[in-house]
């Protein structure tokens, strides 16, 4: 049996603690990364002007429908590197490995030109308001000239998961953030450099995490050694990440259009309430973390142990990662939800401003509860080789729904709140389809 340092023997047993123990850094990583992140509103927010941090905060919605596509094959690459693994076939793992990184590189660097290419369409289309536009595309570009670093992260981070290893990423995260914040501070306050200083900050952050990353791999212990020397694009491996994570990115993509047609209609609305969204949208994040957390660990666990053959294994961590992540992100709702005012002012101390974000934290922010049930659901079962039918689902009573709602309810009464209100209703919808469906299928597959 494959043993290494940082690694978490997900096969035999107790399972709770591992998950915990796998989940919960991983939680902190991306709070971590989100956090550092939205240093960059804060601070444009606190010293520069509502535009600016409207510019930054406005690029949200339009970063992600790029990116999604992309990091979704990072979970097609940690399902593949996982099920081997369980497996405990040496040689497909190094191979799976630098396939996994090649596509990394091959994708940041097709981001990065697309990326600076349609900036400025993308934005337009996304009726970004005149006074924040210019400023918009500036961040947008900067942003993108990291994305092959963004890849290797993300890759990097799916390969040392899929062995159970979630704190080196923390770290990775944590320093590179440090980074972002001191670099936020001096290029904006000291050298007034506005949107275009905390956009170099976070390119430069997202260089030094991805270098740790690297540095990582290229230490590691077999078979998960990296070698550039071996970097490769076998066919056998690129079809089963495909296979895996292309729904999954699809899924992410369609995800951020649905995003961006709301992100458009709050852009109608002006630069306040632009702003106050994208306040609010940070705590936002901070909770949807750790549900992507647990579901990670939903994902990766089932991975080894359908690998394995252990299929009662497969059912309990359907439940305890279910369990935790509801217990979890519930607490993280309540505490938003509970501190709103305390905690937003933070990043901007704006009335009208502030008002919006409280809106979102109430009616949004408060039930992300809810994406458990279809977010760990859906983990499972692209665990267990199924990952169109979750990403069908998700389009559906996510995507396609909230598109519905914009044009016919927003329309008609033209008000944030009743915007908002999409959230938790496609939430519901979307977790009761996808329940049943990983019930039935687990109830097939598993027998």
């Amino acid at each position: 049996m494959l043993h290494s340092q940082h690694q978490i023997d997900m096969l035999h047993g107790s399972l709770l603690d591992k998950i915990l123990l796998f989940s919960l850094p991983l939680a902190a990583s991306m709070m971590l990364q989100q956090l550092f992140n939205s240093a960059d509103v804060a601070v444009v927010g606190r010293f520069d002007s509502p535009q600016a941090m409207a510019a930054v905060g406005s690029n949200g919605a339009a970063i992600n429908l790029m990116v999604n596509l992309f990091v979704g094959l990072s979970i097609g690459a940690n399902v593949i590197v996982a099920k081997y693994i369980g497996k405990n076939e040496t040689q497909k793992i190094h191979d799976a490995i630098h396939t996994s990184i090649t596509l990394a590189l091959i994708s940041g660097i097709l981001l990065l030109i697309w990326g600076i290419t349609i900036a400025r369409p993308i934005l337009t289309l996304m009726n970004t308001p005149d006074d924040i536009i210019d400023l918009a595309v500036v961040y947008f570009r900067i942003y993108f000239l990291g994305m092959p670093f963004i890849m290797l992260y993300n890759f990097g981070s799916a390969i040392l998961r899929s062995k159970g290893d979630s704190n080196r990423p923390l770290w990775c995260l944590g320093i590179g953030g440090v980074i972002n914040v001191i670099l936020n501070l001096i290029l904006v306050i000291i050298f007034k450099l506005s949107v275009v200083g905390v956009a170099v900050a976070t390119v430069v952050s997202n260089i030094v995490s991805s270098l740790m990353i690297m540095y990582f791999l290229l230490n590691e212990e077999a078979p998960f050694t990296f070698k550039f020397s071996d970097l490769v694009l076998k066919k056998e491996y690129v079809t089963q990440i495909l296979k895996i994570g292309l729904p999954a990115g699809i899924q992410g993509s369609l995800f951020s259009i649905s995003n961006v047609t709301i992100q458009t209609a709050i852009n109608s609305l002006g630069s306040y309430a632009s702003a106050g969204s994208a306040a609010a949208l940070n705590f936002d994040f901070l909770v949807y973390y750790i549900v992507a957390a647990f579901t990670q660990a939903a994902v990766t666990f089932t991975s080894q142990n359908f690998g394995a053959g252990n299929y009662e294994r497969c059912k309990k961590v359907f439940n305890l990662t279910m369990s935790a992540g509801l217990f979890f992100t519930g607490l993280a709702c309540f505490v938003c939800a509970f501190w709103k005012t305390g905690i937003l002012s933070i990043y901007t101390t704006n009335p009208e401003v502030l008002n919006y974000a409280e809106v979102r934290m109430i009616h949004a922010v408060a039930f992300l509860w809810m994406c458990n049930i279809y977010e760990v659901s859906g983990g499972c079962l692209r665990g267990m080789g199924y990952s169109t039918l979750p990403s069908v689902i998700v389009l559906l009573g996510c995507c396609v729904l909230r598109i519905i709602w914009v044009f016919t309810i927003f329309k008609y009464f033209n008000n944030f709140a009743m915007l908002m209100d999409v959230y938790p209703v496609s939430w519901v919808i979307t977790g009761t389809a996808t329940m049943i469906a990983y019930y039935f299928i687990r109830k097939k597959l598993l027998a």
